[in-house]
């Protein structure tokens, strides 16, 4: 190098690193929890299938009374069963009073086993057009008028108009006819039916209370609400 020449200065140099190792960790971790979350929904979605539940209804059916009363009583119940009718006469005032004094709720799961005895399906019709009645809030109503004008059993029950106008008559609000016509809760009245049958409730009406299944009589019911 010759005397008096200084040597030059390299520019720095700007090094860019990639993202840390702990970085990169995250990131596969927060992928990996949402993937999980995704997988985990879909798969909830799919076992939920296509039954649609009545908002003020479950799966297993309509909940009428407090959740906290200390019994609960379920009554399966078809709307085109002579003998389901009777009862509803004898002893629904009955479980009125225990709901009302809080000794008591009750499931009621109107399924469709008498299908075979209507030709227009009476008892999905009936029960899925019930279910409208349970998301409009007034189920206990409308299960009271479909009960007071109850068909002949093996007719074709009655008209879609007719339910309808029942429940207007019950209280049911502007959607009711669309949620009727439209056959909103034929699938969750094929569900009600399906685990009913493979309850063993082999006939309607069948009362239990706190699962065991009581004598379709007023006695009956008050001694198993007082435990």
């Amino acid at each position: 190098m010759a005397r008096g020449t200084k040597p030059g200065r390299r520019p720095p140099v700007t090094v860019r690193s990639g993202p840390s190792i702990g970085t990169v960790i995250g990131v596969v971790l927060v992928v990996l929890f949402a993937g999980a979350v995704g997988v985990g929904v879909y798969l909830t979605q799919r076992s939920a299938g296509d039954v649609v539940v009545p908002p003020g209804a479950t799966a297993s059916g309509v909940v009428v009374g407090p959740e906290t009363a200390p019994t609960t009583l379920d009554v399966y119940l078809d709307f085109q069963c002579p003998a389901c009718q009777a009862y509803e006469q004898q002893s629904g005032s009955t479980i009125e009073e225990l709901v009302d004094s809080g000794a008591a709720r009750v499931v009621y799961h109107p399924v469709a086993y008498l299908d075979r005895f209507s030709g227009t399906e009476y008892s999905t019709r009936s029960s899925a057009a019930s279910g409208c009645a349970a998301e409009a809030g007034v189920f206990p109503q409308y299960l009271d008028l479909l009960f007071a004008n109850q068909p002949p059993e093996g007719g074709d029950g009655l008209t879609q108009d007719t339910l309808i106008a029942l429940g207007e008559q019950a209280g049911a609000g502007p959607d009711f006819a669309t949620c009727v016509a439209e056959d909103r809760y034929t699938a969750w009245t094929a569900a009600l039916t399906d685990e009913a049958s493979r309850a063993g409730i082999t006939s309607t009406p069948t009362v239990l209370a706190d699962g065991v299944e009581i004598a379709r009589t007023d006695d009956a019911l008050r001694a198993a609400v007082a435990g």
